[in-house]
């Protein structure tokens, strides 16, 4: 988790920032202290500049009596709001703003929800409160956070929105250097079970990875040699061993990474909330690129292995949001190779499913004949009626005969 304080002099500046985005349905204002909140969910931002101004003199002396907080979750950290509100108070008790006035805000105009606390540091009478030392405090009590609330911490990582992974690209040059550097960071983000699943999130950003296996004096040896792809995933340039760009990226490193993920992927739930994603894209479609279309916007990635004719045997989902690479047939059957194969390769792959709605007053037995009869006029050549002389030919004659004059008095009813 990261902790950011920021020391200001506008108390309607930091107000009206969090108000207006609670109020645009960008956010939920989760807790307040000393500070109306008639539970709608809403801000009145002038009533809080006035509730917080009971508890300010009117002329203050310190310059910068304003504290906007804000707290910040990694994405894999699984919290409820309860959860953060209990973060929040916490955090403010500790460093000694438990009884000030204050607001707690979650924002969620983006997929990394965090925490938005505003409050002031000066009491009723003008005195300010201890600043000693805040900002290392602040940090301690971070680290005490993260380990209660079994967080991820914050040392060592670095903000992926800022430092945003890339594709290698061959053309410009120093070609070891962003395999590298890439490896290391897919490393430190991502998390996967299997070295397939490890291949397919490599393969986002041009890289290959082979597992290099056999005996050498008499010692069986065991290791990964990246290289660099084109867009089309055609190796191109000198591969590299993994001991030339970090001990870290090398196999055992990447099995333990293996075992690491697989527990954690199933404490926090994370394949559930991606399999939710898929399964919901995959009834609005039945075109193949389409469907990896609408999940790259909901920031899923789809890699396809495909057979020489085009046939899937094989898929594996990067989830974006969750850090995780999972295999189809990890999340079930309905997700595996075949399942996706037949699902886009139906008789009407490419066609948007056409809704059947039927009308009242009577008309469902109509509906349920003209169906019937449309199908048994098309398929008369070829069906049942295609010069079977079996004993059952005559009763289904009798039967489309039937249907037809059942049809035909019901024309002429309306007539």
């Amino acid at each position: 988790m990261v902790a950011k304080i920021s020391l200001g002099s506008s108390l309607y500046g930091a107000l009206a920032y969090n108000g207006e985005k609670i109020n645009k349905e960008e956010g939920r204002l989760l807790a307040t202290n000393k500070i109306y909140n008639d539970g709608s969910g809403t801000v009145d931002i002038r009533r809080a500049m006035e509730d917080f101004g009971r508890f300010m003199p009117t002329n203050v002396r310190t310059e910068k009596p304003v504290l906007h907080i804000s707290l910040n979750p990694h994405p894999d950290d699984r919290l409820t709001d309860t959860d953060l509100t209990d973060i929040a108070r916490e955090y403010l008790d500790r460093l000694g703003y438990g009884n000030q006035p204050y607001m707690v805000y979650k924002h969620e105009d983006i997929d990394r929800h965090h925490l938005h606390i505003v409050t002031v540091n000066v009491d009723e009478t003008g005195r300010r409160l201890n600043q000693d030392f805040l900002f290392r405090r602040s940090n301690r009590i971070r680290k005490e956070l993260e380990q209660k609330y079994g967080l991820h911490k914050a040392e060592g990582r670095r903000n992926p929105l800022e430092n945003p992974l890339r594709k290698v690209d061959i053309s410009a040059g120093d070609v070891k250097r962003q395999v590298a550097n890439t490896v290391r960071g897919l490393l430190a983000s991502y998390r996967f079970q299997s070295m397939g699943e490890y291949r397919a999130l490599l393969s986002l950003y041009n890289i290959a990875v082979e597992e290099p296996r056999g005996v050498a004096d008499g010692r069986e040896y065991h290791g990964l040699v990246y290289a660099a792809t084109d867009d089309a995933g055609n190796k191109a340039g000198n591969p590299f061993k993994s001991s030339r760009i970090g001990k870290n990226t090398g196999y055992e490193a990447v099995a333990r990474r293996f075992e690491k993920s697989k527990a954690y992927i199933k404490e926090k739930g994370l394949a559930d909330m991606t399999k939710r994603t898929i399964l919901a894209v995959l009834q609005k479609t039945y075109r193949r690129e389409e469907f990896v279309r609408m999940l790259h916007d909901k920031g899923i990635d789809t890699v396809f292995r495909l057979t020489d004719t085009g046939r899937i045997y094989g898929a594996t989902f990067i989830d974006h949001r969750t850090g995780c690479v999972l295999n189809g047939s990890r999340m079930g059957k309905e997700l595996s190779a075949n399942a996706l194969q037949e699902h886009f390769t139906l008789p009407y792959a490419g066609e948007q499913p056409i809704p059947f709605t039927l009308a009242s007053d009577g008309a469902p037995q109509a509906a349920a004949e003209s169906l019937w009869e449309n199908e048994w006029e098309h398929s008369s050549g070829l069906g049942l009626l295609s010069g079977d002389s079996s004993g059952t030919e005559a009763q289904e004659e009798a039967f489309a005969r039937s249907l037809r004059r059942k049809k035909k008095k019901k024309n002429q009813r309306k007539i």
